[in-house]
């Protein structure tokens, strides 16, 4: 993947064919909005490498995820693998209004953020954020939760329910800090199998380093439905308009957030090479490959899977 540096859902089932024609596609190229997040890093990658042997040429455009909506509205991005929501809302429902995105729903099922612990204090039974106003969990924890950094939104909803004292939180101190700094005193606190309370958040390698698991929360402190987001594939309509086949392997793109939070781990933590963790990646996972594919032909009509497993 060359890279260049710029510093509800809608329903489009009519912009999918029922077999994909290669000969419609009028792009070669696939511009995708690639903010500098090591999940949308990688999960890029993963695609790009599927693209590419198809004879497509797919650039990474470096940017925010604030500027990646204006340049899919300007014309100079055509897709975006990483639309978290609520997080994006705001840009997301205003990209929708100039009716110039298309969604194309989620690209990582079970993503969720919230109150989270270590594996062996869930195993010991603490599962349910209501627990935590019980004062002896509250001790256990040492009346401290970790969060990253000051001025977040994350950890402005968790300082509003300090203040509410939802929970039961309100004798308790919030910790915020760096995302590193946070995942230093979780890993401190792992390594000695004490109780800590963190916010967390799944895809991200945390959750297979850590066994990390994230508590129901019937608040909502951290959003709806026990924090779950949306993580959307967003695509330009006028690009999703030209391109079926292409648009194909957009939509039939989807991961787990298990998927995800290990490969994270890869590139994120183990300092995995980009190329080599989504190549791996893609060797190890040849059923997902065909699933990815299916119905996608390469630009000269010919079996994309072929194409693929030969590149690999």
């Amino acid at each position: 993947m060359r890279k260049s540096i710029l510093a509800t859902s809608l329903a489009f089932a009519g912009l999918l064919p029922l077999s994909a024609q290669a000969a419609q596609d009028a792009n070669e190229e696939l511009r995708l909005v690639v903010p500098p997040w090591p999940g949308v890093t990688v999960k890029s990658e993963i695609f790009a490498q599927l693209a590419e042997p198809l004879g497509y040429r797919v650039d990474a455009l470096e940017v925010s995820s604030t500027v990646g909506y204006q340049v899919l509205q300007s014309g100079e991005a055509d897709a975006f693998l990483a639309g978290w929501l609520p997080a994006q809302q705001e840009s997301f429902d205003a990209a929708m209004e100039n009716g110039a995105i298309v969604d194309l729903g989620n690209n990582v099922n079970g993503a969720r953020m919230g109150f989270a612990v270590p594996g062996y204090v869930a195993d010991a039974g603490i599962t349910n954020a209501e627990q935590l106003a019980d004062p002896e969990v509250a001790e256990r924890f040492d009346y401290r939760i970790y969060s990253i950094e000051n001025g977040s939104t994350v950890t402005d909803m968790l300082n509003a329910a300090i203040d509410a004292n939802v929970h039961g939180l309100g004798d308790w101190e919030g910790k915020p800090s760096s995302t590193p700094g946070m995942l230093s005193e979780v890993k401190g606190a792992v390594q000695e199998e004490r109780w800590i309370l963190f916010y967390g958040w799944t895809p991200h390698w945390m959750v297979p380093e850590y066994d990390t698991r994230i508590l129901d929360d019937p608040a909502g402190v951290y959003g709806d439905d026990n924090g779950r987001s949306d993580v959307k594939t967003i695509v330009s309509k006028a690009y999703a308009e030209a391109n079926p086949n292409m648009l194909r392997l957009l939509d039939q793109f989807v991961l787990s957030a298990d998927e995800q939070s290990e490969f994270i781990r890869a590139y994120s933590l183990e300092n995995g090479d980009l190329e080599e963790v989504a190549h791996d990646w893609l060797v190890n996972h040849p059923e997902r490959v065909a699933t990815f594919l299916e119905g996608v032909t390469t630009r000269d009509g010919d079996s994309a899977l072929s194409a693929v497993e030969q590149s690999l």
